[in-house]
C-alpha cells in the first residue's frame, strides 16, 4: 500500500549506516563530553532535526535540485566545509592545561541543539544521501512516492537518534573519567578538532 520493499533490509542497512563515524557524531562525542549527557542528547536531536529537513526535502523533490545543480551544491557544500572547519578551530583553541576540563567551550542548550542541527543540515551529502538512498526500497510505480520518502526517512531518522543518544550517555561517561586529567581533554580537544578540520576540508575538496 505504501510502496515500500524490503523494510528489514532497509533498517538493518539503515543502523548499520548510522554506526558509521562522521561529523555528526564527533559533535555529539564533544559535547556529550564537555556538558555531559544531556548536552549530548539534545545534540543528537539537532542533528535528528537536520534529517527531518532532509527527509522533506527529498520527499517534496528538493534535493533533486541539489542533486542537479553544480552552483548549488557547491553552495551549499562551502557552506558546511567552513562550518566543520569552524568547530575544529574552535575545539583547537579550547583552554588548554591543568584546568581544561571539557572538549568544547561550555554553551547554552539551545545553542546546542542549533549546532547540531546546522552540523547535519548543511552537509550536502546527507542531503544527496537519502536522495540516492531511500528511493531503493521504493517501488517505482507506488502511488505515493512522497509518502513512501517520509515513512522510511522517519523510521531512518528514529533509529539514528536512538543510537546517537547512546552515544551521547556513552561518551558522557567518558568525560566524567576525564574530568580528572587537563592532559587527556587538551589531547582530545586536539584530536576532534583535527578531524572536524579533515572533514570540513574533505567535504570542501570532494567532487560530486
Amino acid at each position: 500500500m505504501t510502496g515500500i520493499h524490503d523494510l528489514g533490509l532497509f533498517v538493518a542497512s539503515g543502523l548499520l549506516l548510522n554506526m558509521t563515524p562522521g561529523a555528526d557524531t564527533l559533535y555529539i562525542v564533544g559535547r556529550a563530553i564537555a556538558q555531559g549527557g544531556r548536552a549530548g542528547a539534545i545534540a543528537a536531536l539537532g542533528i535528528g532535526a537536520g534529517c527531518i529537513v532532509h527527509t522533506l526535502a527529498a520527499a517534496l523533490g528538493l534535493s533533486a535540485i541539489l542533486a542537479a545543480s553544480a552552483t548549488a551544491f557547491t553552495l551549499v557544500k562551502w557552506i558546511g566545509a567552513a562550518y566543520l572547519v569552524y568547530l575544529g578551530v574552535t575545539l583547537l583553541r579550547a583552554r588548554s592545561g591543568a584546568g581544561a576540563t571539557r572538549a568544547l567551550p561550555p554553551a547554552a542548550l539551545s545553542r546546542v541543539f542549533a549546532q547540531g542541527f546546522l552540523t547535519n543540515v548543511l552537509n550536502p551529502k546527507v542531503a544527496l544521501f537519502f536522495l540516492a538512498f531511500l528511493p531503493q526500497f521504493i517501488d517505482a510505480d507506488a502511488p505515493h512516492k512522497a509518502l513512501a520518502f517520509l515513512l522510511l526517512g522517519a523510521i531512518f531518522n528514529i533509529n539514528g537518534t536512538l543510537w546517537n543518544l547512546l552515544v551521547a550517555w556513552s561518551a558522557s561517561g567518558l568525560g566524567r573519567r576525564l574530568a580528572a586529567g587537563g592532559g587527556l581533554v587538551t589531547w582530545l580537544n586536539r584530536t576532534l578538532g583535527g578531524l572536524f578540520i579533515a572533514l570540513g576540508v574533505r567535504l570542501a575538496i570532494s567532487e560530486r
